[in-house]
């Protein structure tokens, strides 16, 4: 196991399963305490279980449900008695919502999409990206060269959903690519608000990866889609914020 990560503290929203289980696994095989974070406690336990056993890893299990400022608060109260700190935070739960699209299939045209989906894609994919950054920001601050990535899309990115050629140009999801549109806006005005701190702010695009909420159509594996959070989640000092990121280099807004 390679220690370049010893004594640091993690915590990965939606950390179950998916990319978020694989984050916890590189940041953890790396010598980082893991939180698993997960709404239902016993789906965490299990992961981080798995970690623990399998990969011998110091994971921790935390009920978190980025939708409920209660479990927020005590995800928040609970690092803080263990560790007094947080070093890396990782924001990747999200949804995509019934009536937006599945499969690349569209039910409805942009117009048509109803309110309610819009609002319950927000709950969680924006509104529950602050609120945790929020709650964790005190402990952010305590450590000595704070992370936070969140999990965007290259289907938030506008210059990209402008663009007809785009790999993903069919791909119109009205909640779920603007949600991650509001995800990179979150991105940009918070590392300008800590420019002048250890903290680096950064939004990390993991491309089409097979998980299950694309029914594990996309054609990149959770290790690669990985890859770009990780590298964010441990950059050095001199390293960059505000920016959006895939394996690959910038994305364009």
């Amino acid at each position: 196991m390679s220690e370049d990560l010893k004594g640091k503290v993690a915590l990965i929203t939606g950390a179950n399963k998916g990319i978020g289980y694989e984050i916890a696994r590189q940041l953890g095989s790396r010598g980082a305490t893991v939180f698993v974070g997960s709404r239902d406690i016993g789906r965490g336990e299990e992961a981080a279980n798995k970690l623990r056993f399998s990969d011998e890893i110091d994971a921790r299990t935390i009920q978190l449900d980025v939708s409920d400022q209660k479990t927020i608060d005590f995800a928040a109260k609970q690092i803080e008695s263990e560790f007094g700190k947080l070093d890396i935070l990782v924001n990747n739960a999200g949804i995509i919502s019934d009536g937006d699209a599945y499969g690349g299939k569209l039910r409805l045209p942009p117009s048509q999409v109803d309110i309610e989906t819009l609002r319950h894609t927000y709950e969680t994919n924006v509104f529950g990206v602050f609120a945790v950054t929020k709650a964790l920001l005190p402990l952010l601050k305590k450590s000595k060269a704070g992370r936070i990535v969140n999990l965007s899309s290259g289907l938030g990115s506008l210059t990209q959903n402008s663009d007809p050629n785009y790999e993903f140009a069919d791909f119109k999801l009205l909640a779920y690519n603007s949600s991650k549109t509001a995800v990179n806006a979150i991105t940009v005005l918070l590392a300008a608000e800590l420019k002048d701190t250890p903290i680096k702010v950064n939004a990390a695009d993991p491309g089409f990866t097979a998980t299950d909420i694309n029914q594990y159509q996309g054609y990149r594996t959770v290790e690669q889609g990985a890859i770009p959070v990780v590298r964010l989640a441990t950059l050095p000092d001199d390293g960059y914020s505000g920016g959006f990121f895939d394996e690959n280099g910038v994305v364009l807004w």
